[in-house]
């Protein structure tokens, strides 16, 4: 491979054929043979990472065991570390995503914000806590912190506001804005809450 850079006690030490990527630190991309147009910065960032390309991990572990795993970004030590064959998702903040398996088009921004997605597809979590019980559901959004935070399969969530829908588990369709909006919400779905408490 060409325009490779690594650095680093075993950075890219199986590389091949893959072309224009970047591994800072220690087995950083350490078993990446044809991948391309990956950055890896931190100890054991993409250090698993064999064919997939254009990756960002930027911290410790970050993204570490991700084989095919393409186009995710993961900034912040743990994030994303999880992750196998999951494409297209987006973690910052400590342990960020850090349970994400396949899960695909998943956002999260904060301290452990989405820690608990799985398999889940098309979620966000900004602010500390949020989503970090979800597991398998899809298509929440959680603004603010402990937003959603004791989700686990409820589906098509939207809670904006510091603990909002904080409570809800299973229950589907309900949209919460505001502090603690519905936070008292377990299983009941398809409600509507404007305004904090």
């Amino acid at each position: 491979g060409s325009d490779n850079t690594a650095v680093g006690k075993a950075a890219m030490l199986e590389n091949t054929t893959g072309e224009c990527n970047t591994a800072l630190g220690r087995t950083s991309m350490e078993l990446n043979t044809t991948g391309s147009c990956n950055t890896a910065v931190g100890k054991d960032s993409l250090s698993n990472n064999t064919t997939a390309v254009y990756n960002t991990a930027v911290g410790f572990q970050t993204l570490k065991v991700g084989t095919t795993a393409t186009q995710n970004t993961g900034i912040g030590a743990l994030s994303l570390d999880a992750a196998t064959t999951g494409s297209y998702n987006t973690g910052s903040g400590y342990a960020s995503l850090s349970a994400l398996t396949t899960g695909t088009c998943n956002v999260s921004a904060g301290y452990i914000a989405g820690s608990g997605i799985t398999t889940g597809d098309n979620n966000v979590a900004i602010g500390a806590h949020t989503l970090s019980s979800t597991s398998t559901a899809d298509n929440n959004t959680a603004v603010g912190f402990e937003a959603l935070k004791d989700n686990t399969t409820g589906t098509v969530n939207t809670a904006m506001g510091r603990q909002s829908l904080q409570n809800n588990t299973t229950a589907d369709g309900n949209t919460a804005y505001g502090h603690n909006t519905l936070n008292t919400v377990t299983t009941n779905g398809c409600n509507t809450a404007v305004g904090g408490s």
